[in-house]
């Protein structure tokens, strides 16, 4: 093709201008969801701290109302020790306590209500803001890549299309990983110790009443809850990244990771490798977990397995391994042309990790026969870290 360059030039430099400025409305955008969401956190500490003393003053003319209903009652029936003035002015008192209860019961609900008003559009506001900012780094990718050198352009698009798709898949991946990340400790741990600060709450008005039975109760739910948070954190951070596969490697690793997937979900499995094992370069150990753990994963969710195996085996210069279930089947096809549309993960993310590998997968599946998956990955032997052979 016969490429004009001042007219290349011309498109790239207008397309740049038009994501400046869109990117200067984006940054304004998140700006002003910023302070929107600063404002909403001043408001909302406030409400807050209202509510609370709303709910110590309910609490108070409650007990005031108790009191006074039982002075008034008292009063009425001696007649003798207590005159009528008495009676009268017992009777006004209750009856002010009982109208300032209702007013202040009143303002509870509304403090109440308007708090998880406000708890709401400081959500709102923070899914914009991580919106923004998702668009902002995205067209940070494409500014850079509209600013390079133009003389590079015909090189790029000959011999480097595919390095470029790669990178911008990588860090589209790194995002999605962080807004998965995000969601697990916003619905997780975030908000458990959310639920903590309120029964700490609860827990510090029930030392009033005085009932220790009632407060050590509270304070065993406490601490169960802390522990469930504690668990939580701590699946994050395994998923993140197994300690183990660092310190003792990727088979050891995935026996691990196969015995607990037997004991939480049931399913029967096996795993058996032959050959001498290797220890990998640490990303390719990192990518092939990540591949066993999306295998077992998908053989969970949709196929309805009741038995799934693992084999492994070691050559001289690949690795193989081999995924089967004898779960419910599907059409291979259907199921990869439904998630590229669909910007799914899945069986095309665990083909594209496998060719960032350089390695080769097939995927056998038949409706009601099970599903194989096999994978063969190039490797390389690094020196004294051969471990023998291994078996379950």
């Amino acid at each position: 093709m016969d490429y004009r360059v001042d007219q290349i030039d011309q498109v790239i430099q207008n397309a740049i201008t038009v994501m400046e400025d869109s990117k200067v409305q984006v940054f304004e955008i998140a700006e002003a969801a910023r302070r929107e969401l600063l404002s909403l956190h001043k408001e909302l500490e406030k409400v807050i701290a209202e509510t609370t003393e709303a709910i110590d003053k309910v609490d108070k003319l409650e007990r005031e109302y108790r009191l006074s209903r039982i002075r008034l009652t008292e009063v009425s029936r001696d007649f003798v020790r207590y005159t009528e003035q008495d009676i009268k002015s017992a009777y006004e008192k209750a009856t002010q306590i009982q109208l300032d209860l209702m007013v202040f019961r009143e303002k509870e609900s509304y403090l109440r209500a308007r708090r998880n008003e406000l708890q709401s559009r400081v959500k709102s506001v923070e899914l914009s803001i991580e919106r923004a900012e998702t668009i902002g780094l995205q067209m940070n990718v494409v500014l850079d890549y509209l600013s390079g050198d133009l003389n590079q352009v015909t090189r790029i698009l000959e011999s480097a299309k595919n390095r470029q798709l790669i990178g911008l898949k990588i860090i589209l991946a790194q995002e999605d990983e962080r807004k998965r990340i995000a969601r697990e400790i916003h619905d997780g741990p975030a908000q458990s110790l959310a639920n903590l600060v309120l029964r700490t709450e609860i827990a510090e008005r029930m030392l009033d009443t005085n009932d220790l039975e009632l407060i050590r109760n509270e304070l065993i739910d406490l601490k169960t809850q802390v522990r469930q948070g504690l668990g939580e954190i701590r699946k994050i951070i395994f998923n993140l990244r197994p300690m183990a596969l660092d310190d003792l490697g990727l088979v050891p690793t995935l026996r691990k990771f196969v015995q607990d997937f037997e004991e939480k979900t049931l399913i029967r499995t096996v795993f058996e490798t032959t050959g001498k094992e290797k220890r990998l370069p640490s990303a390719m150990e990192a990518a092939m977990y990540r591949l066993v753990q999306e295998a077992f994963n998908n053989a969970l969710k949709h196929a309805e397995a009741t038995f799934v195996s693992l084999d492994m085996t070691f050559q001289e210069d690949s690795i193989q391994m081999t995924i089967g279930d004898n779960g419910k089947g599907f059409s291979v096809e259907q199921v990869e042309s439904q998630a590229r549309i669909h910007s799914q993960f899945g069986l095309v993310g665990m083909r594209e990790r496998v060719e960032l590998l350089q390695g080769k997968i097939d995927i056998e599946s038949t409706a009601g026969q099970g599903t194989k998956i096999k994978i063969q990955v190039p490797i390389k032997s690094e020196p004294g870290k051969e471990l023998g052979e291994h078996g379950k």
